[in-house]
């Protein structure tokens, strides 16, 4: 397994700070002479450079512009604009509310043709019910500290899964059976949930699998994620969203979902799991 999911991005960081670093040697300028040319001290243009500190647009522009390098400005800003994508922290994504990272997501939920998803702490976004998601979002939004905009956030985010039924799309699903016992909002809102989850497991594109207690782990519970196709994966954090595009990350939370694929039980046996769900809400 990949040592952090964050690696992808600071491997991305770690090419700017280079190719920056390319440039003010060709201009034949010291790290001190580069910063008097941008206005900043010595430490900033170095912090850069060794990608400690994440280069900004205009930090970008100043420096080609002090290296006389203007033509390699929008391909930098383009490059640095994808390596922040790659690990964008929570509390940046939701500083508005939540509704807004629910709709950016369409785009790529109506091009992915064979989704596969792992979660170990809530039912999947796309399969969660209305009620189910505005309770979620909610504690979410509490948590971090951003407006809560739970319940429009909830209705996009139900919009948002009408690939379910629209398309060509496949969904290969696993879950921990914890997750069909952890309490989301009250007793109805579960019951609703995981009566749902019965009702997708009838569509023809879809396979839930669900991964009982008492399987015996040879791969251990692992952070949410999502492969979209064979082009990204996606991990949820406490902190912040990764998303990784290294084919080499890719393949290995592909990996680990054929790995988990092989300790789920599906068909009549996670039916049964999840009645046994809804039978413990009493």
């Amino acid at each position: 397994m990949s040592a952090s999911p964050s690696s992808s991005a600071q491997a991305a960081r770690e090419a700017i700070a280079t190719r920056l670093g390319l440039l003010r040697r060709e201009a034949e300028l010291t790290g001190h002479e580069l910063a008097l040319r941008c206005g900043w001290s010595p430490s900033k243009s170095s912090r850069i450079e060794r990608a400690k500190t994440p280069a900004s647009d205009a930090d970008i522009r100043a420096w080609c512009t002090a290296c006389g390098a203007e033509d390699q400005t929008d391909d930098l800003i383009a490059a640095n604009r994808q390596a922040e994508h790659m690990y964008v922290h929570w509390q940046k994504l939701h500083r508005h509310g939540m509704r807004r990272a629910q709709e950016e997501v369409v785009p790529l939920y109506e091009r992915t043709r064979h989704f596969r998803v792992y979660c170990s702490n809530v039912i999947p976004g796309m399969l969660q019910t209305e009620a189910y998601a505005t309770a979620l979002l909610s504690s979410i939004a509490a948590f971090q500290g951003t407006p809560d905009d739970s319940v429009t956030a909830a209705a996009s985010r139900i919009e948002r899964s009408h690939v379910l039924h629209e398309g060509d799309h496949r969904f290969a699903l696993l879950l921990e059976e914890t997750v069909l016992r952890y309490r989301v909002g009250d007793d109805a809102t579960m019951a609703g949930q995981l009566g749902y989850l019965l009702a997708v497991m009838a569509l023809p594109n879809v396979s839930l699998g669900v991964i009982p207690f008492t399987a015996r782990r040879h791969i251990w519970p692992l952070e949410a994620f999502y492969l979209f196709d064979s082009s990204q994966a996606s991990v949820e954090l406490l902190t912040a969203a990764v998303n990784v595009t290294a084919p080499s990350e890719i393949a290995t939370y592909a990996q680990a979902f054929s790995e988990l694929s092989g300790i789920a039980v599906h068909g009549a046996a996670a039916r049964a799991l999840i009645s046994d769900a809804i039978t413990f809400l009493g």
